[in-house]
């Protein structure tokens, strides 16, 4: 069980990354508090009640008042982030020790311990503005989607962003062969397939592979094609929670792994090369992932054909003109990224994108 009760007062300290701070002698309860703890990646600090140090209390990050403890700190300081925690579900008098001690939340284990142990996770990685998300995605095959989610994450690390650039692709060859590491030593997909809720943001990123100042999540080179949708939403939550800038390349079909990925992305980019029968293809593709993504623009490829522009497919397919890529040699790659050069289109036009993006948002 999980309640929450409103009142003000905030904590002197949010952003410290410290564990949590419990507060009880009930062993039971504490060997409990400690498990979601190391679940969670926290070191906590334990008490019998409140601490006697100048600030304990005011500056932990998150508070664990146990039952037993709670009339021990009824005079301490009202503060944000105080949960009064127990094991007795038909307990008639918790609520009114949560209200004494000004407790933001009552919890009951085992049933809120999947919940305790994601708001202790937060606290140890600290929470903060989330990575700007965008998802890349061809119109047809051969687009030059993977192309340009690498050479917008190359750019963006470029620019001194925290980048991770996730491979949601599982038959587009990996986007770490794309960017020449196919022999760096990290994990990759399938190491992550059976994920479910919570992975944290930390052990991702040391993780996975880091080239050329951005890390990347690509595919093996086994037989592994499936990313389940519990894998894809916790894989993309904790790179999310990391800050900076992701960038996600995906595939054209929308099945439930990919709309779990759309469902997390900040915007979209359909890459169409410019003749009519891409726009005729990409037409279903937008449709498909319009249905979940709301903010999908256009990246019109040249050379165009039967007097198409940039502007003019945008308009057949009903979507904002992110851009138009000039053609130019190597766009499959070479000794350097794409998006390595900033002379290039792909430099260029990766360089003006976030320029803009970042500005929209008003950072």
């Amino acid at each position: 069980m999980v309640g929450s009760i409103t009142h003000g007062r905030a904590p002197t300290d949010e952003t410290g990354r410290a564990g949590p701070l419990i507060v009880t002698e009930d062993a039971q309860l504490l060997d409990d508090l400690l498990r979601l703890c190391a679940a969670a990646g926290a070191r906590p600090e334990v008490h019998h009640g409140v601490p006697e140090r100048r600030g304990g209390w005011e500056a932990a990050p998150m508070i664990l008042v146990g039952d037993d403890a709670a009339a021990r700190v009824r005079g301490a300081t009202r503060r944000r982030g105080v949960c009064l925690v127990g094991h007795d579900q038909d307990d008639p008098g918790v609520w009114q020790r949560a209200v004494e001690i000004g407790a933001d939340h009552v919890l009951r284990l085992p049933d809120a311990e999947q919940w305790l142990v994601n708001r202790i996770a937060d606290v140890a990685e600290g929470v903060g503005r989330p990575a700007l998300t965008v998802g890349v995605i061809g119109g047809r095959g051969g687009a030059g989607a993977s192309t340009l989610a690498c050479a917008l994450a190359v750019t963006s690390a470029k620019a001194g962003q925290r980048t991770m650039l996730i491979d949601a692709d599982p038959l587009g060859g990996g986007l770490d062969v794309l960017l020449g590491g196919e022999t760096t030593k990290g994990l990759r997909w399938p190491a992550f397939a059976e994920s479910r809720g919570r992975v944290a943001g930390s052990a991702l990123e040391e993780s996975l592979p880091r080239l050329h100042s951005l890390r990347v999540l690509s595919w093996d080179r086994g037989d592994a094609v499936v990313v389940p949708p519990d894998a894809m939403r916790a894989v993309l939550a904790a790179a999310r929670r990391r800050g900076g800038v992701v960038v996600v390349d995906l595939p054209r079909r929308v099945d439930e792994a990919v709309a779990e990925a759309l469902a997390q992305m900040d915007l979209g980019l359909l890459v169409v090369p410019g003749e009519l029968r891409a726009v005729a293809a990409a037409g279903r593709v937008a449709a498909a992932a319009g249905m979940v993504l709301r903010d999908l623009r256009a990246v019109v490829r040249a050379p165009f054909t039967a007097g198409l522009d940039g502007a003019e497919i945008a308009r057949l397919l009903d979507l904002p003109l992110a851009g138009e890529l000039p053609q130019e040699s190597g766009l499959s790659g070479g000794d350097e990224p794409p998006g390595s050069d900033a002379r290039s289109a792909l430099g260029r036009f990766g360089a003006a994108f976030w320029t803009r993006v970042q500005a929209e948002g008003g950072s």
